[in-house]
């Protein structure tokens, strides 16, 4: 799943299997399973045209603005699903809570801050590289080291020195990649801590308590439009709440290799939805840099053996 959407527990092992054996009332795996990937295409194209409405309110609202709202969507939505006891918690569930509430907030931020100055198709590019590093990282294998070389030529490529390459916004997506990567290493910890998806929906409230005074700040110094605040909530709907429930579903549907090779799309969706949707045309040397780096992860997950 993308940043934005909290991530779901993957089914165990062996869950889709079934006896070899055909037997009468048997779900259909393979319906099944189409049905899983076209849920998966659904959420990232979900996920990544909210990102693109949502950028349509930064006039008026400005990228925290417009997370501030994305944050309140999301608690509302794993709060109702998780409905987490935090009064149950212990201090050593509560600090990677509290870590993941703050890195939830900053990597949605520096992500928008990052659409804002660069595009939708090269933030997101850029971002993803968090998985893609936790996931290379954790190898030995050369194919895997192959795919490292070959997404270190694509970042490369696109942070080429040119007298329009905006630095800032480079940087700013490259924080959400570690924001992504640590997200992912908390949520371990919390999954192991905190039972159910209580941990990351306590997060994500949090997360948005953090995002209140922004909100009140907005509304008091600058009031929205309602136009922008349309824009920031179906931003928040798009990205959050549609993305969470549909990745909890899928992930009942399909393999998570076969997830997460899906996974490799959304920075693909993100260049062509920025380029239907906001006009951002990206050159052939940006484009093909994306490709080497979503060819990088396809790779990886494609000869991995689990």
């Amino acid at each position: 799943m993308h940043a934005a959407s909290a991530p779901t527990p993957a089914p165990a092992r062996g869950t889709l299997a079934t006896s070899s054996a055909p037997h009468r009332g048997a779900p259909d795996l393979g319906g099944q399973r189409l049905a899983g990937v076209v849920t998966m295409f659904g959420s990232g194209l979900s996920n990544q045209t909210g990102a693109a409405i949502g950028s349509l309110a930064f006039p008026v609202l400005g990228p925290i603005g417009v997370v501030a709202v994305r944050q309140y969507v999301a608690a509302i939505v794993l709060m109702a699903v998780g409905r987490p006891r935090p009064r149950t918690f212990t201090k050593e569930q509560w600090w990677p809570v509290l870590l993941l509430a703050l890195v939830f907030g900053t990597m949605n931020l520096s992500l928008y801050s990052a659409i804002d100055r660069i595009g939708l198709g090269l933030a997101v590019t850029l971002e993803f590289l968090g998985p893609l590093s936790i996931a290379l990282a954790a190898s030995r294998r050369r194919v895997d080291a192959c795919c490292a070389l070959i997404a270190a030529a694509g970042v490369v490529t696109l942070m080429r020195p040119q007298p329009s390459t905006d630095y800032l916004g480079m940087g700013l997506g490259l924080l959400a990649a570690v924001c992504w990567a640590s997200y992912i290493l908390l949520n371990r910890t919390v999954g192991r801590r905190v039972p159910g998806v209580q941990g990351s929906a306590a997060a994500a409230g949090v997360s948005a308590l953090m995002f209140l005074p922004v909100g009140i700040v907005l509304v008091v110094d600058h009031p929205p439009t309602a136009g922008s605040v349309a824009y920031a909530l179906v931003a928040g709907v798009l990205s959050s709440a549609v993305p969470y429930l549909a990745d909890f579903l899928t992930l009942r549907r399909v393999p998570a290799r076969v997830f997460g090779l899906f996974m490799s799309v959304n920075p693909v969706l993100a260049a062509v939805v920025g380029w239907i949707v906001l006009g951002q045309n990206l050159g052939w040397t940006e484009s093909a840099a994306i490709a080497a780096i979503v060819a990088a992860n396809a790779l990886s997950i494609a000869t991995s053996r689990t």
